[in-house]
């Protein structure tokens, strides 16, 4: 029940991340009935191309032991063993194309579906899989139930079609029991290789099937909750509560590297307490004055603290202060529009200093 309601709740598509996770556990649509195919057809491609020539072969080999038995020695044991090693090898010689064959279409088709990657965690012994309920459960689960459904419509589709194309064969059959070996070799070929027509049409229906069921059970596995979205948003972006105070450290961080900043201000415009703008200019240095610090209320009376106490010229001018906040950011250098405004204030500092130094 509570497996139901789970899957119930997954009603929103995978992520990429979920996709990325599952293969990187091993977790990839596999069919294994295309792979059943395959074999099967690789049977077929053997049957047809290399059978012949073997069982000729293998055949001409046998009716000489048969008909001409005069021309072996049988006196020892030693000569027995020979004859059965020339049989058995001549055997393997036509065998062992088809387990090659089979083997090499299988894997194909293994690797055109999934690239082989390696997971250690698909490798690694699990305890749990020692419980028996867990493995009953796996037997007659969906799946279990779906892999079972195959192999029985595989058994009966293919029997029938079998039963049905070879039943007006059967009294023919029964006839070539009495033929001459070639013949009757010829008929078995016949019939095996129809037997195989219909193996393999059947397998690739069930392959087609298999093919997008698997895809859509997969699917349906990796679907995410909206729950699991959110938590997913929050590990992919951060949390917003982490951000925010990341945020916030970096906003001190600016104001302490502001603030200290002051000190090498040339002057201050500001408004009386809400506005606070620090300005540095050097000559032969920057081509035109640039923002050191600037601030609204507490932030702009601590800079106006900071300029008193290291004294740089705090000048009040409440339009200009509230229009340069405005416009120029920290670290830029003032548009023209504030030059002739700044300028003057400038000159002002420079004309105080020279009547200084000429007092003492």
């Amino acid at each position: 029940m509570a497996e139901s309601a789970d899957k119930d709740s997954k009603t929103e598509a995978p992520t990429q991340k979920r996709y990325s996770e599952a293969a990187d556990k091993g977790n990839v649509p596999f069919s294994r009935e295309i792979t059943v195919f395959a074999s099967t057809l690789g049977i077929y491609v053997y049957f047809v191309f290399f059978l012949p020539s073997g069982v000729a072969q293998l055949w001409d080999t046998l009716r000489g032991v048969f008909e001409k038995p005069e021309q072996w020695r049988f006196e020892t044991g030693t000569d027995i063993v020979a004859l059965f090693g020339r049989v058995f090898w001549e055997s393997a010689a036509i065998v062992t194309p088809a387990f090659i064959l089979m083997a090499t279409f299988g894997i194909a088709a293994s690797i055109l579906q999934n690239l082989p990657t390696p997971v250690l965690e698909r490798i690694a012994p699990k305890f749990s899989r020692l419980n028996p309920a867990a493995g009953f459960g796996r037997l007659f689960g969906m799946p279990g139930m779906v892999e079972f459904g195959k192999s029985l419509i595989k058994i009966l589709v293919v029997g029938m079609v079998v039963g049905l194309s070879l039943r007006s064969e059967y009294f023919k059959s029964l006839d070539a029991m009495y033929a001459d070996p070639d013949f009757l070799l010829k008929r078995l070929s016949s019939d095996v290789r129809t037997i195989l027509v219909i193996i393999l049409f059947a397998a690739a229906i069930i392959a087609i099937a298999d093919y997008f069921w698997t895809h859509h059970h997969w699917y349906e596995e990796l679907k995410m909750t909206k729950e699991e979205i959110k938590e997913e948003r929050k590990q992919t972006d951060g949390d917003p509560m982490v951000k925010q105070r990341q945020r916030s450290f970096a906003r001190d961080l600016a104001r302490k590297r502001m603030i200290n900043s002051v000190p090498r201000a040339t002057l201050v415009i500001a408004n009386p307490t809400h506005y606070a703008v620090a300005l540095r200019y050097v000559r032969n240095e920057d081509a035109a004055p640039v923002v050191v610090a600037k601030g609204t209320d507490l932030i702009a009376l601590k800079i106006r603290q900071v300029a008193e106490e290291n004294g740089v010229p705090v000048f009040e001018d409440p339009p200009l202060a509230r229009s340069m906040f405005a416009q120029v950011s920290v670290d830029s250098v003032i548009p023209p529009v504030f030059y002739k405004a700044v300028a003057e204030l400038i000159q002002r500092i420079y004309a105080s200093k020279n009547k200084a130094r000429r007092v003492h």
